[in-house]
């Protein structure tokens, strides 16, 4: 029985990106929360959910000196994340006066401008919030049975702009065209929650579990 770890820093979505695994691993996946720099190490795989603000998450993640183990954790095993698990990888973020990220994959974070607007001349509320398409840019194991165009939901004021585009692996339109998911060796990133994305997150969480790099 292959473990998966679910990094414990004190966001509040851990349960349900928790509970979500465990419907789809059946008796083949073991899932914890951890912040335990042992149990993170020997997992198999790893997942890395978040939301809030991207200071209070870095300053966390030094606290618990769990910055440092994600990177070693991305070097060697599968790992996922999740909204601002997504957003702590890039270089720098513009939240909180601006924060600096872990550096893994090349890139910035981002505002939704006020008052900005779609298509039909209605103005896009920031958050970001509720469910929308998902267009894949390039394949992956992880869109298995997925349709492209698949809907997932979405709660977010800031979106990564990675500075190569072969690290896009999928975009979605919310009067600009952002980056969705980040995909680099053995990363893959969400913007949107797939625990709460129903059919296509789970069938995605599950497409994860299988994942070999």
């Amino acid at each position: 029985m292959s473990t998966v770890v679910v990094i414990d820093y004190g966001t509040s979505n851990l349960r349900s990106v928790a509970k979500a695994l465990v419907f789809v691993a059946g008796n083949k996946h073991k899932i914890i929360i951890s912040d335990q720099t042992e149990q993170i190490r020997s997992a198999d795989r790893v997942v890395f959910p978040g939301q809030g603000a991207i200071g209070q998450c870095m300053q966390s993640l030094k606290e618990k000196n769990l910055d440092e183990l994600i990177k070693e954790s991305i070097r060697t095993k599968p790992f996922l994340g999740i909204c601002l698990g997504l957003q702590s990888l890039m270089d720098e973020s513009d939240e909180d006066g601006g924060t600096k990220g872990l550096g893994i994959i090349p890139g910035r974070v981002l505002r939704f401008k006020n008052n900005i607007k779609d298509e039909n001349g209605d103005t896009c509320k920031i958050p970001h919030m509720g469910w929308n398409q998902v267009n894949q840019s390039k394949p992956h194991t992880l869109w298995k049975d997925i349709d492209d165009g698949a809907r997932f939901y979405f709660v977010h004021s800031y979106y990564v702009e990675p500075t190569n585009e072969s690290d896009i692996a999928a975009t979605t339109d919310y009067a600009v065209n952002f980056t969705s998911v980040s995909a680099h060796d053995n990363i893959f990133a969400t913007q949107f929650h797939p625990e709460k994305s129903q059919k296509a997150g789970l069938t995605l969480l599950k497409n994860f579990l299988v994942w070999k790099i």
